[in-house]
């Protein structure tokens, strides 16, 4: 098992979720298969527990590669690290293979000197956020995180703790309003890959906008969006 090799010009790749194309997604195992390739970044996802702890984790819910069923919001820090994941063939065998902590998911980006791309999942209090700021501070590591979110809140809040914190705004369509939205807010862009052209990606540009594309496993396509000059393309498989 191995990455679909691309020529990417000089758009840099980030692994989504880890390279969860080989290994299951968003576990310590997806992020050292990352780190030990030609990977820019690392992306993945984070949630704030009900007992105020910070898990690695993208679904709402535990069962599509838990197999049991735990709400992450309403489950303890400890109950889902104990938690035994499946393999990507869905089923369980492998004890290494558990929901990671952020400082786990950091150390990993810092030992193999990725940047991170950190999804803030669902709507988060300003304190939560706050508070995942200064664990990453404390790791030494804030200067390598993106942030990126598909709330708008969650990055005005960011943007009120760390006013030059690079960000990005993830959404499924383009507007050119919401190029006037994100310049007023100094904030990037992550877009779903088939919204852009060549025009669209200039436009972006022009309004001093860097831009990051979800998740583009289509070689032909990545290709395409590196000729047009896209900055980052986040893919499960693509290298």
């Amino acid at each position: 098992m191995n990455t679909k090799k691309i020529n990417s010009k000089t758009t840099k790749m980030i692994a989504h979720r880890g390279l969860s194309g080989i290994e299951r997604e968003n576990t310590c195992s997806a992020f050292v298969a990352a780190g030990n390739r030609s990977y820019f970044g690392i992306e993945t996802d984070i949630h704030v527990t009900a007992d105020g702890g910070f898990v690695i984790f993208h679904d709402d819910n535990t069962a599509r590669v838990g197999l049991d069923s735990l709400v992450i919001e309403q489950s303890t820090f400890q109950t889902l690290r104990n938690l035994q994941l499946t393999d990507i063939d869905g089923k369980r065998g492998r004890s290494d293979l558990r929901i990671p902590a952020l400082s786990e998911y950091i150390g990993i980006c810092k030992k193999y000197e990725k940047t991170a791309v950190l999804e803030l999942k669902n709507r988060m209090t300003k304190e939560q956020i706050a508070a995942i700021v200064s664990e990453i501070e404390s790791l030494e590591y804030l200067e390598r995180v993106i942030f990126i979110s598909f709330s708008f809140e969650n990055l005005l809040d960011l943007r009120v703790i760390r006013p030059e914190q690079t960000a990005q705004f993830l959404t499924e369509q383009y507007s050119e309003e919401l190029l006037e939205k994100l310049q007023k807010e100094n904030l990037d862009l992550d877009i779903l890959y088939t919204e852009l052209t060549k025009d669209r990606i200039e436009k972006i540009h022009a309004k001093g906008i860097t831009l990051n594309c979800w998740t583009c496993d289509d070689p032909v396509w990545a290709e395409n969006l590196a000729d047009w000059g896209i900055d980052y393309i986040t893919s499960n498989i693509l290298e």
